[in-house]
């Protein structure tokens, strides 16, 4: 443990004395100095900082993800890096990462889609969730060591992640499921609630409803007492879609999605959630009913092509639909940030109340074994886009920590 103080003292005489962490943080001692005379500034919260876990030791060193070059072929973006272990600032935590979620915009990070002033190298990765074990001082007023937090910010495919408090998500516990939430959840809720203006009785299409967003469509539009038709790309899938509510799964493998939509529902789809793009999308267009709300969340068959655009047959309305997404985000950001609390205690309520189905996929039943540690995270990627994701792909970084501690 590290700890210096910034001084501007009187002639007085200072005292070493150990202080401990306000919020029951076990073990985390730091060095104070209390004067005999009198002082005017001792000014310890830019430096203080504690550093424990229960007697588990914190590394020197750790491992992270780093995009060296802008592609869209994550494998060729990305290295794995071995770096110094981060120490948290006054407001910040560090949290140890168990899991991390994978999602299609990855690609689109390393692609240097999202902000074109960014440039490599940058760290990677979205979502994670883990123990606190370390955190500076103020942030101790909130936080201690082995509470349990999500997060969503960069740089999360990390071994250890220093989180800003005001970024920081209390969880109860560090399970996975959670971590679903965080975009996959909390797009669906948004996107569905402020867009779809969802009414009882209508017909809503979700495209790869069986993936990590979809799932939870399927479900709120399910709530809202609409009749729910899901694509999917395996019977396993369309299985899983009818367990959570999905009136009407539609094996895209097997069944003509085109022709199947005309003729069961020809009076067409009052309102689609799309994230597929290309063909997907043309067709999504053309069975919207009658004043049909369109909801395009993504087009992740295109992104890894040099445009992230998947071809579109006769108009560019994804071009058209990226530069009205760029246009708009200054007025949708503050509601996003509205909405975004709001949906993630309306889901964790759910969760709790066993409401919410939380699908999460950690590749058990790949051959080449679960998704284990932070090398996988390329697997994990790979994976998602070859379409064989049932619910969200999820990554164990670590496993739960053991103390050492005899105490």
């Amino acid at each position: 443990m590290s700890t210096s103080s910034l001084l501007s003292l009187s002639s007085y005489t200072a005292v070493p004395r150990l202080f401990r962490a306000r919020r029951g943080g076990k073990g985390a001692l730091s060095v104070g100095l209390a004067a005999t005379a009198r002082r005017y500034i001792i000014d310890m919260s830019y430096s203080a900082h504690f550093m424990d876990y229960r007697g588990t030791s914190i590394p020197s060193a750790m491992k992270k993800l780093v995009v060296t070059q802008l592609s869209p072929r994550f494998r060729e973006a990305v290295s794995i890096q071995t770096v110094a272990v981060p120490t948290p600032g006054n407001d910040e935590l560090l949290v140890r990462n168990r899991f991390v979620g994978i999602n299609a915009s990855d690609i689109n990070y390393s692609a240097g889609r999202y902000d074109t002033t960014v440039k490599p190298p940058f760290d990677a990765g979205f979502e994670g969730i883990g123990e606190v074990v370390g955190l500076g001082l103020r942030a101790s007023s909130e936080y201690t060591i082995g509470d349990t937090v999500a997060y969503f910010r960069n740089g999360a495919f990390a071994e250890y992640t220093v989180v800003p408090t005001k970024e920081s998500i209390r969880v109860p516990s560090v399970r996975p499921e959670f971590l679903t939430l965080l975009v996959s959840g909390a797009t669906a809720y948004i996107a569905l609630k402020r867009l779809g203006d969802l009414t009882k009785g209508e017909t809503v299409l979700v495209t790869a409803a069986a993936g990590g967003t979809g799932q939870f469509a399927v479900q709120f539009a399910k709530q809202a007492g609409c009749h729910v038709i899901g694509t999917c790309s395996s019977n396993e899938k369309a299985g899983f879609l009818k367990s959570i509510g999905c009136d009407r799964p539609i094996n895209y493998k097997v069944e003509n999605l085109g022709e199947t939509l005309r003729k069961e529902y020809p009076k067409g789809i009052d309102v689609v959630y799309e994230s597929v793009g290309g063909s997907t999308l043309e067709l999504a267009v053309n069975c919207l009913a009658k004043k049909g709300r369109l909801i395009v969340i993504g087009f992740i068959s295109g992104y890894q092509s040099a445009s992230g655009i998947p071809a579109f047959k006769g108009t560019t309305l994804p071009v058209k639909l990226l530069q009205k997404s760029a246009s708009m985000r200054g007025f949708f950001l503050p509601h996003f940030l509205r909405d975004y609390g709001e949906a993630l205690a309306k889901m964790m309520h759910m969760i709790a109340k066993g409401e919410l189905i939380c699908e999460v996929d950690c590749g058990d039943l790949v051959e080449a074994g679960k998704f284990s540690g932070l090398e996988s995270v390329f697997r994990a990627v790979d994976y998602m886009y070859a379409g064989k994701n049932l619910g969200k792909v999820v990554v164990e970084v670590a496993p739960a920590a053991q103390s050492n501690s005899k105490l």
